[in-house]
């Protein structure tokens, strides 16, 4: 008999109504237990990240701080003379290098985030000349000093970009900075912008030395420059590029480096266009 009769039967004969078998619940698998659990153990590792990223940055840059403000009240002798012009000379170089070092905490604290994706970027348009202007504004002076000048072509106000407000001004920033820093006495650091269909093409470009083609991919690497520990005269870690490719990639864009030996070099960035 089968058991759709039996219950038959039984409900007939003695009253008793046998329940219908409840359908097995799908069992939880393994994988998607496992899946579960990676899941809250790297959100606890970001939790982690951030919070020692936290602290480290406070710590570090407190003291910077402090270095950097009373460097500067006794460089410009704010209270009255040293007394000694070699004190004066001291004080501004401590307060260069202390700029120098709050500089590379940035930068290292920055690429932490990026690599540890620990870092909340909020995309919105943005229009690309007022990011440049604020961008380029702490080193207009230094290239007034060198003998150069910065040069912009075809950054209007109808340019706009789909990109996070800090992210933008830090790419174009570190691109300043690292043209700036190989650019030779009296040559321009060019700026040029252009739609390219759903993009904007933003590229900076130097009239230095330029490196090897082949070198390329190693100048995207962290802590790494185009010239030998030795031998570079540039001043910095090698970590603005590798920052601003990070960037990109986390905003929807690209990053793109173009030089030659005794060429320049030229990067080119590419972001989604409003």
């Amino acid at each position: 008999m089968s058991e759709k009769g039996a219950r038959a039967v039984l409900n007939e004969n003695y009253g008793v109504e046998t329940p219908a078998p409840v359908a097995s619940r799908p069992t939880d698998s393994a994988a998607a237990r496992l899946q579960r659990m990676s899941a809250r153990r790297q959100a606890a590792l970001d939790d982690q990240k951030r919070s020692f990223l936290r602290m480290v940055s406070h710590e570090l840059r407190t003291p910077l701080n402090a270095i950097i403000g009373f460097s500067e009240i006794l460089s410009s002798e704010l209270y009255g003379p040293l007394g000694q012009p070699q004190y004066q000379e001291y004080a501004k170089l401590v307060h260069e290098s202390g700029h120098r070092l709050l500089r590379l905490v940035n930068q290292i604290l920055e690429i932490a985030r990026l690599e540890g994706h620990v870092v909340d970027l909020t995309l919105a348009p943005e229009a690309l000349a007022p990011a440049l202007d604020q961008a380029a504004e702490p080193v207009r002076a230094e290239l007034a000093a060198r003998g150069a000048r910065l040069e912009v072509i075809g950054v209007g106000p109808e340019l706009e970009v789909r990109a996070d407000p800090r992210g933008l001004r830090t790419i174009i920033g570190n691109l300043l900075q690292n043209a700036m820093a190989h650019c030779p006495s009296g040559a321009p650091v060019i700026v040029r912008a252009e739609r390219d269909g759903d993009m904007i093409e933003l590229s900076i470009e130097d009239c230095g030395d330029g490196v090897d083609p082949l070198d390329i991919p190693r100048l995207l690497r962290p802590f790494e420059q185009g010239e030998s520990t030795l031998s570079r005269a540039a001043e910095g870690a090698g970590l603005g590029l590798p920052i601003v490719q990070l960037l990109c990639d986390a905003m929807g864009g690209t990053l793109r480096i173009v030089s030659a030996k005794g060429e320049g070099l030229k990067a080119v960035v590419r972001l989604p266009a409003v």
